[in-house]
């Protein structure tokens, strides 16, 4: 079954309120033009319910179907935040606001979303539940979380949940997933060193911050490299290293920061123990103060076994059995759809956005392209979990 004929009569519309929403970004709670337009699309199609302000500045929508003899409610969500960069794609619809660009595809995946919405409130064609999500601050702000903690699953009754994002360098109309561990935890790093400054032609008076910096990065490289189990994945990523104002001066300070990305909770577990020694080995071996500020970040994204290859299903009948893997190897980024997961069983799937720059580069957009399979997507997931 391909993409739904009505859905793409609607890809000029949708594409127009992709490209209104991609001009306009918006921050990570601040989505507040945003959650707007999705709330009065919502009212304009005569969703049965419409409720923003959940998890602040989240909008939920709800659609019932001709019959409700299943009892069964399944929740779709959207995350709708930017990217606080600059974009330099040179488009026509290119973000209006300095310093903001949707350089992840959450223009793409709130209209696609709109675009099921009204869809499925035209049709009705289903027997049960339909639920919406937009959500607010995925970009580090852990809006799920705070939509799961406002009591939104058990307010609306979700019983699963499902969500997709946007893949360049996947073909469009291309679905990728795997059931158990699909995207990482993401912590953060956050070192300190206190040394003793002097002049730099003077080292043997001080206690060098750079020099122990230095010997921190490497031996942090060492916690993938030896103390993880190799068929295991973990990324220790120093990524900043601030120390010193001038040439001639030993600095009494430095800091180190950066993330750490893993895909089993022992693993993390592991990383944090190893960081912690190694830490304080190096600061006891040079007699300096070393604190290390562990953050942790977005939880492991684990689709449940049963829903991942029901939505494999789903997207095998839009666009075919050879265009659907849904073996795709684990990705070390993150991602905050972790916290619904966590709360009710479903599964997140990536759609191809073609050969595109990739996320978070100030050249990406979404391929609008992908619109009818994706909202055909969302329409039909509904209409086979629940069949009218």
């Amino acid at each position: 079954m391909p993409v739904i004929n009505r859905v793409s009569a609607l890809k000029e519309e949708i594409t127009e309120w992709r490209r209104d929403i991609h001009a306009h970004p918006e921050i990570l709670y601040e989505v507040h033009r945003t959650a707007a337009l999705v709330k009065d699309k919502l009212i304009e199609f005569g969703c049965d319910e419409v409720v923003p302000g959940i998890g602040r500045t989240g909008v939920v929508g709800v659609i019932r179907g001709k019959t409700n003899k299943s009892g069964r409610v399944i929740g779709m969500r959207a995350d709708m935040d930017a990217l606080p960069m600059q974009e330099l794609t040179g488009l026509p619809y290119a973000s209006k606001i300095p310093g903001a660009m949707h350089a992840c595809g959450h223009d793409g995946h709130t209209a696609m979303l709109l675009g099921a919405a009204k869809y499925l409130a035209e049709t009705r064609n289903f027997d049960g539940t339909a639920v919406v999500i937009f959500q607010p601050a995925e970009e580090g702000g852990a809006g799920g979380k705070a939509m799961v903690d406002d009591g939104m699953m058990d307010r609306f009754g979700v019983q699963e949940v499902y969500g997709m994002h946007t893949a360049p360098g996947l073909p469009v109309g291309a679905f990728a997933t795997r059931p158990g561990p699909l995207l990482a935890a993401s912590d953060r790093i956050d070192i300190a060193i206190e040394g003793v400054g002097t002049h730099a032609a003077k080292p043997h008076l001080g206690i060098d911050p750079v020099a122990i910096g230095c010997q921190l990065h490497a031996a942090l490289q060492t916690i993938v490299a030896r103390n993880v189990d190799p068929v295991h994945s973990a990324v220790v990523s120093v990524t900043m290293f601030h120390a010193g104002d001038a040439m001639n001066v030993i600095p009494q300070t430095a800091r180190l920061q950066g993330t750490v990305r893993t895909l089993k909770e022992e693993i993390r577990t592991l990383v944090k123990k190893r960081m912690a020694e190694i830490c304080d080995g190096i600061a006891k071996a040079h007699g300096a103060k070393i604190t290390l500020t562990y953050s942790d970040g977005y939880p492991v994204t684990v689709n449940h076994e049963a829903q991942t290859h029901f939505a494999a299903n789903v997207a095998r009948e839009i666009s075919g059995e050879k265009a659907v893997n849904d073996n795709a190897p684990p990705v070390l980024g993150g991602e905050d759809f972790a916290y619904m997961l966590e709360a009710r069983p479903g599964a997140f799937i990536f759609l191809g956005n073609g050969d595109t720059a990739g996320v978070h580069h100030p050249a990406y957009d979404f391929n609008d392209d992908a619109i009818p399979v994706g909202v055909s997507y969302w329409a039909r997931l509904v209409e086979t979990a629940m069949p009218a």
